[in-house]
């Protein structure tokens, strides 16, 4: 298990370096935020260079992990399919290959004539990461690796990592918008329960070094299992007034209920992963949204976090559901292995029910205790 952790956090490693490589090599950034509209549109290849960003990390996380624990093989889920449509009209299957120049040549296959961003990227996908980290080195766990699957989130909040300000002033901790909120999300959960029990978030765009004026990144882990419970962070310390981040869309009376609640002043922020980063970090206490738009891969990785640190994720639907039924006590948390049936595609893994995300078990109670009264929830 220790070993699976250390695996987690080096694959999302590899993935931050190749988001970082996207963004900073003219070749790559030049396809990154190239528009496709009109007749144009897709004319070169199937899908949008960002998609097979996606589709790219996605296929190294499942490689670098399947290698070392081969009884996770077929259980690593993403959210992208990797099939492309080269230009010649032939399907390519995007993995990675035996050697740098194999995998160089199958991306030329899909991106060609870009020869140099083919080798930018293969050699990329072949580095070694070595992590210098002292105390994830000395976490001793033990759980067997063929109980657990792994859902993967490989660029969360996408449309801020191709065209979100790199220049993005926080208000009270939180950026509302641009490329910090961009993230790598990776979390094993236990496929007969649902239940997540490890996560790792990247955030690739931390800062900039004030020297080479690189991006640089950090990552989060934590571990809840049984009744262990380990993280890389401490948790957060308590709030009198409920701090809540919300999407920009939420629903006006969601946000006109939960107003009063939070002494008049809300927090807004883009990308679900970053809002449930928020709570994790304790900028916000709760992150409340009343759509179903986030997916497993979104939620899995944070929620992991957040049951180390003491709080969850529950359906908003189901929990409000509980309540009016009487029931007592903590709702049930979000699980990952239940697709949703007569569901097509990625809908089948919607969180459909929105999500209330807390570390406080009491910043949920007082959150449900508002939203009861919102009519339509």
């Amino acid at each position: 298990m220790a070993g699976l952790l250390q695996a987690l956090v080096r694959a999302s490693e590899k993935a931050a370096d190749i988001a970082r490589l996207c963004r900073r090599e003219q070749p790559l950034f030049q396809l990154l935020v190239a528009e496709k509209t009109g007749p144009d549109r897709n004319q070169r290849f199937l899908q949008d260079f960002k998609t097979l960003a996606d589709v790219l990390i996605q296929e190294v996380i499942k490689h670098d992990l399947g290698k070392e624990f081969p009884e996770l093989q077929g259980h690593i889920h993403g959210e992208e399919s990797n099939e492309f449509r080269s230009p010649e009209g032939e399907t390519v299957t995007v993995r990675v290959c035996a050697t740098p120049g194999d995998t160089a040549a199958l991306l030329l296959a899909v991106l060609a004539p870009e020869r140099e961003a083919s080798e930018l990227l293969s050699d990329a996908v072949h580095q070694d990461v070595a992590l210098a980290d002292a105390a994830l080195a000395g976490v001793e766990l033990s759980i067997p690796p063929q109980d657990l699957a792994i859902w993967i989130d490989p660029i969360d909040s996408t449309n801020e990592y191709i065209r979100g300000s790199e220049n993005v002033s926080p208000i009270d901790g939180i950026a509302p918008a641009g490329l910090c909120s961009a993230l790598v999300l990776i979390g094993a959960y236990n496929r007969r329960t649902g239940c997540p029990v490890l996560g790792v978030i990247n955030e690739p765009f931390f800062r900039r070094d004030s020297v080479t004026h690189r991006w640089q990144g950090r990552y989060h882990w934590g571990v809840a299992y049984g009744d262990t419970r380990l993280s890389s962070l401490s948790p957060p310390g308590p709030s009198l007034v409920p701090r809540v981040v919300l999407s920009r869309a939420e629903a006006p009376a969601v946000r006109a209920a939960l107003q009063p609640l939070c002494g008049g002043r809300l927090l807004f922020a883009s990308g679900a992963g970053y809002k449930l980063l928020c709570v994790i970090l304790g900028l916000a206490d709760v992150y409340v949204l009343s759509e179903g738009s986030t997916f497993t891969w979104d939620a899995c990785a944070p929620h992991a976090i957040l049951r180390a640190l003491g709080g969850g994720i529950v359906a908003l639907t189901g929990a409000l559901q509980a309540r009016r039924a009487g029931s007592t006590g903590t709702p049930p948390e979000l699980v990952y292995n239940r697709p949703i049936d007569g569901a097509d595609g990625a809908e089948r893994w919607a969180n459909c029910g929105g999500l209330v995300a807390y570390v406080d078990p009491q910043h949920l109670e007082a959150v449900l205790a508002t939203l009861d009264a919102v009519p339509g929830l």
